[in-house]
Formats: C-alpha cells, structure tokens, sequence
C-alpha cells in the first residue's frame, strides 16, 4: 500500500460522488475517502500485528525447548552439536526480539490511526450541528467547509507517512529513520486534531455569542451539548 493507492482511490471515491445541488447542505467528498483508507490502515496493521504475535508464540516455543535441551547437558558434553544449538537458540533470541519490537511500532502506528479517526469522528459530529445552526449564514457555512476539507486534505497526507512506515518494514530503513517518520506523523495528527478541535470551539462560542435572549443561550447550550 504505497501513495498510488491513496490516489487512485482518491479518484475512484471523487468519481462516484454526485454533484451536491445548489441549495442543498454541504457535503465534504474527501471525507469518506479519509473514512475508507483510514479504516483500511487500521485493518492492514491489526492483521499485520495478529501475525506477528502468532510468530511470537512460536519462537517463544522453539526457544524454550533449546534451552530445555542445553540446560540438560553437561559441560563435558559440549561438541559441535550443542554449539549448534547454541547458534540455533541465539537466532530464535534475536528473531524473537526483533518481532517484538516490530510489534512496538504497529501498536505506535495503530494509535496514531486511531486518533485519525477521532479526528475524522470530531468532524463529522461538530460539522452536522453547525449546518443546523441558525446562527451561521450561508457564507459562513461555505467557510467552515473549506477549512474542514483542508484538515481533511491534511490528514491525507499523515496516513501517506503511515504507509511509508509500513512499507519499510519490508525495505532496508533504519529504526533511527523509521522513529522520526512515525514521531512526525504522530505530530503532524496532532496538529491537524487540535486545530480542528479549536476551530469547533470558536464557532460554538460565536454561536452563544449571538444568542440574543437567555433562553437562546441555553438552546445552544443544549444543542451543543454543553454543560
């Protein structure tokens, strides 16, 4: 799953989005695009993870009934064999070591995905509400749109670099350069979830703002949700 995929579904997911009418509410396309590759980011890791743990168990397995073996043998009784073992044991201990810390990373890379997709749930919860909010004009729900598809469009690109860390698993990269992309996508998440976090904020305060009776403000209190 490289960026080719991402765009070809980009275009494949566009294509089949109807042309939104005129007066109706606005809709955000990239929306299920993020949707679709975020829940196949989070399928492909979980699958990859499940993998690995099953390898887990069983190096575990080979390497404890090595060491079974070597713990039984004297010291009189070393020769070519037990050194094999020995180099058979120390392989099973590497490997095993290594697939753990891999599993490190996907659990990384899955919560990372996973506050995408709170990100994505964030939007989808505040956009809903503030279409039916009578307080924001039609420009200014124009507005709101096109920030929402630049978050959006951002978003993109921080599950591009979660391909590119999962494509390097099978690649020469090293954990040095494997940790600053996931760290920079994690930041970049981070980024994209609080600005999205803070703009709902703004407009939640500018609709209380233009509340004009004490009635109104506590409608919009409970509109919103707020206590």
């Amino acid at each position: 799953m490289k960026r080719k995929f991402v765009i070809s579904l980009v275009c494949l997911l566009l294509a089949g989005t109807p042309a939104r009418p005129a007066n109706s509410k606005a809709v955000i396309p990239i929306l299920e695009i993020v949707k679709t590759v975020t829940k196949k980011v989070i399928k492909a890791i979980d699958l990859r993870i499940q993998k690995l743990q099953n390898k887990t168990i069983w190096l575990q397995n080979a390497q404890k009934q090595v060491e079974n073996v070597l713990s039984k043998l004297k010291l009189d009784e070393i020769s070519d064999w037990t050194q094999k073992q020995k180099e058979l044991y120390r392989g099973y201990y590497e490997e095993l070591s290594k697939v753990k810390s891999i599993i490190t990373y996907y659990q990384r890379i899955k919560e990372i995905t996973q506050k995408q997709t709170r990100l994505v749930a964030e939007y989808e919860r505040a956009w809903k509400l503030f279409q039916q909010d009578p307080h924001f004009s039609g420009n200014e729900i124009q507005y709101m749109e096109k920030v929402y598809s630049g978050i959006l469009e951002e978003s993109l690109k921080n599950i591009d670099q979660i391909f590119l860390i999962l494509d390097s698993f099978t690649t020469q990269m090293s954990d040095l350069k494997r940790l600053e992309i996931i760290n920079k996508a994690a930041d970049q998440i981070d980024s994209n979830y609080d600005d999205l976090i803070l703009f709902n904020q703004q407009h939640v305060l500018l609709s209380l703002q233009r509340a004009k009776t004490a009635a109104d403000v506590n409608q919009v209190k409970q509109f919103y949700g707020i206590p």
